[in-house]
């Protein structure tokens, strides 16, 4: 018998903005992953490496989000921005941590990214979602997307993970 995951992905989640959802899919396995490790106790370095695959694809994901913002003219970028931010400043925080004083990733960091992306999905993800498909670009992505992913799937990439 396999125990629960950390955070179980739900249509509730979505925004219906294709590559978000697609990355916050993503953002959610690396927290599986990362809760499976420590589960299993299969080491800080293991776990160290998931948490750093989890911070660079958080960081890739928050640029998409703000690219996005900007094309969209969003009224709430810059305080999105700023949530974005402070939390890469408190992961690096903690990651400081985790190096000086070799202290192991704990159960309570994976609640906190795990509460603090549901919170942002919910709130500030939520209302950028309403507010690009307010603005009638909706159409034009979806054109975009679907030209950009024929051609990217002859890289077997999606475009985004080529920034």
């Amino acid at each position: 018998m396999s125990l629960p995951t950390l955070f179980q992905w739900s249509e509730e989640y979505e925004l219906g903005i294709t590559e978000i959802d697609d990355q916050h899919k993503g953002l959610v396995d690396l927290l599986n992953q990362l809760h499976k490790a420590i589960r299993e106790h299969r080491g800080t370095t293991t776990s160290r490496r998931i948490l750093d695959q989890l911070i660079d694809y958080t960081r890739t994901h928050f640029l998409l989000e703000e690219s996005l913002m900007r094309v969209t003219a969003y009224p709430g970028v810059d305080r999105h921005r700023t949530q974005h931010k402070e939390l890469i400043s408190q992961i690096e925080a903690l990651q400081r941590k985790m190096d000086q004083e070799s202290v192991a990733i704990s159960f309570e960091l994976l609640h906190f990214l795990r509460n603090w992306l549901i919170q942002h999905i919910h709130e500030s993800d939520k209302r950028f979602g309403a507010h690009f498909h307010s603005v009638r670009l909706a159409a034009t992505y979806a054109a975009w997307r679907k030209e950009s992913g024929q051609a990217m799937q002859k890289q077997k990439k999606k475009w985004w993970k080529f920034w």
